[in-house]
């Protein structure tokens, strides 16, 4: 049975005469209880009119009433009424006339919870995401309506409205159930009963589906020029919405006219939400850059250590794309020693999502035979919020660098005694040109925390510097003929992962 209360009854008959479906009726009587949009829009319509012709089957109350008193009417009222009736019906005979539901397109939903909540369609919906072939346990429903559902929604509210105001009944507009909560209502049950998956408020794996009516587009553009500022962001909505209203009722008729089509369902889309993966890489190669390498439009090297990383990661995660993302970078001709730097990577709409811990160990294996270029460890699936912590490493963490210097004086051991002594070096750099196209042209300060020295032999020796993240350690080394290493970023993230 319909939750339907007494007050509902004048505005069922309303809206029914007004050309709403029997689902819309439910929605501006705001019933919540989901099991009522479930049902068929024709059992629908049936307990509608059955619950009118209750109140027309009861006895009213001066017929009931044991201590009436009063004379029975003459019988000039009795024939004026008929008379009345005959020249164009009185307000009480139209509303003891029997109701009907009317069988064409509604005129607030224009059709979507006439035609498209039923075992049809939502079979289409579910072959569809079939053929998209995700991984998933749970799904969310998203739809998408034409904003003139939102102008005859209000008309149909306004038109209602006096009826309840003449009743002493309280309606507000914000107690309405949305189209889009009724839709949802009436089809996901069928939805995941067919997919096997629950549908949740809140899931990563997003089935949208949209309709379109091209017949009523028009009924939103007397706003554009008696309302532009419906369209501005603003903070009083109470007041757009208020204006909104007094101008609808003068430039749209109350009720909606009648829709010669329904609306038209788009192609059902699906979307799952980014999976983001997380590791530390070494690089051997000093003639592999991080990112693709393109200088005015042209490339100029082959291969980089994001699409060594990528390529597999795309392809065992079915994605669409990705974002790469590291802890700083290191210029093309270093190589990135020690425990490496820190990486993550954004896979864009991935078909499949879940992996165990020896799957993750497995595709960590096939990145590392897939080039000897590079080396990946620690690979884990972490969390949005956990890549905050590698970016930490960027401006605010410090890192480790180490040189091979070669002099052309002999060198002895005492000769570096003093560079162990230098802490806490204040140093100006100007933005290098290699990285003016990517950097704009400033002057940093930065910071060598600490620096040591290891005798090689006479003409050579290894510099282990300790720097703030962000310092140019080849601008610093520019006098000595080097060859730097680069060893980690002094962050803790990710978390090692046991071999």
């Amino acid at each position: 049975m319909l939750s339907l209360k007494e007050k509902d009854r004048p505005i069922i008959r309303k809206l029914l005469d007004a050309g709403c479906c029997g689902r819309c009726v439910l929605r501006f009587c705001c019933v919540g209880k989901y099991s009522s949009y479930q049902l068929s829009i024709e059992d629908i319509n049936k307990q509608l009119l059955a619950f009118l012709s209750e109140a027309d089957d009861q006895p009213s109350c001066e017929a009931s009433d044991p201590t009436q008193t009063e004379d029975p009417p003459s019988k000039k009222l009795k024939l004026e009424t008929l008379q009345a009736g005959d020249d164009g019906g009185t307000e009480t005979l139209t509303a003891n006339a029997e109701p009907k539901v009317q069988s064409e397109i509604c005129v607030a939903c224009l059709g979507v919870l006439q035609d498209f909540c039923d075992q049809s369609y939502t079979t289409q919906v579910c072959d569809a995401v079939r053929k998209g072939e995700y991984q998933f346990d749970s799904l969310m429903l998203a739809v998408s309506l034409p904003a003139q559902l939102s102008v005859r929604e209000h008309s149909c509210w306004l038109h209602v409205k006096k009826e309840a105001r003449e009743k002493s009944m309280c309606l507000d507009k914000e107690d309405l159930v949305q189209v889009k909560d009724a839709f949802k209502w009436a089809t996901q049950g069928m939805v995941g009963k067919d997919l096997g998956a629950s549908v949740l408020t809140n899931s990563g794996f997003e089935v949208s589906v949209g309709f379109t009516h091209a017949e009523t587009d028009g009924d939103c553009h007397f706003l554009a020029t008696t309302c532009s500022d419906c369209f501005k962001p603003t903070k009083n909505k109470a007041v757009i919405f208020l204006v909104f209203g007094v101008l609808l009722s003068s430039n749209y008729p109350c009720p909606p006219v009648h829709p010669a089509t329904r609306c038209t369902p788009l192609d059902t889309t699906l979307q799952h939400a980014s999976v983001f993966i997380a590791g530390r890489y070494n690089k051997f190669s000093r003639e592999l850059p991080q990112t693709p390498w393109v200088i005015d439009g042209e490339r100029r090297m082959e291969g980089s250590v994001e699409e060594l990383i990528a390529g597999p990661l795309l392809s065992s995660f079915r994605a669409d794309g990705f974002n790469f993302s590291s802890s700083g970078r290191e210029d093309v001709d270093v190589r990135t020693l020690g425990n490496g730097r820190p990486f993550a990577m954004e896979l864009l709409n991935p078909h499949r999502a879940r992996f165990n811990k020896a799957e993750i160990r497995q595709l960590q294996e096939t990145i590392n035979t897939s080039s000897d270029k590079i080396r990946v460890r620690d690979l884990q699936i972490v969390t949005r919020e956990a890549m905050g912590r590698m970016k930490e490493g960027e401006e605010e963490k410090t890192k480790t660098y180490s040189a091979l210097i070669w002099t052309k004086k002999p060198l002895t051991h005492t000769d570096l005694d003093f560079i162990k002594n230098i802490k806490e070096l204040k140093v100006d750099q100007k933005t290098p040109l290699r990285v003016l196209h990517r950097r704009p042209l400033a002057v940093r300060q930065r910071v060598i925390h600490s620096m040591s020295a290891s005798f090689l032999d006479t003409h050579h020796f290894k510099l282990q510097l300790h720097t703030q993240a962000g310092t140019f350690t080849d601008y610093f080394l520019s006098f000595f003929y080097f060859m730097v290493f680069y060893q980690s970023v002094d962050v803790d993230w990710p978390p090692a992962v046991p071999e």
